[in-house]
């Protein structure tokens, strides 16, 4: 991904950097996982013409066994339910059946018909509204959802 045509606000304070988030309306230190994160938001809202007001980043919830995680991003339809649940990895960190199992641990409480996984490097998307869970080559645009 050329990140260098989104014009990302980048400050640097005590000489760490910050980008702005332009869901949580704030700056975060800028990690190789919220690079990813920050790519991957401006690619659902250029590429799948999905409204910022429908996307959440980084909120807890709690899985099945009660434990609290976060999701790194999730898209809501346009009447209300998780449309497309996405987990960000650092691009050092290969998408393997490790980490597409913690997406879809996520996905039983959340229950997304669309599951993407990305490193910035290599995504892969899934289809998941029925029993079988198949990977697909694109996620659909907004107003497909």
């Amino acid at each position: 991904m050329d990140d260098n045509k989104f014009n990302f606000k980048i400050i640097t304070k005590k000489d760490k950097k910050y980008i702005y988030d332009i869901i949580r309306k704030k700056y975060i230190l800028l990690t190789d996982e919220e690079k990813v994160r920050q790519l991957t938001i401006r690619f659902l809202i250029d590429e799948l013409e999905i409204p910022k007001s429908q996307i959440s980043t980084e909120k807890e919830f709690k899985i099945e066994s009660g434990l609290k995680k976060r999701f790194d991003i999730i898209v809501f339809s346009r009447n209300g339910k998780v449309a497309i649940l996405i987990e960000c990895k650092s691009s050092k960190i290969k998408i393997n059946s490790k980490v597409i199992d913690q997406i879809l641990i996520y996905n039983k409480k959340l229950k997304a018909k669309y599951l993407m996984v990305t490193n910035g490097i290599k995504t892969v998307a899934l289809y998941c509204a029925t029993q079988n869970i198949k990977q697909i080559n694109n996620l659909p645009k907004y107003l497909s959802l």
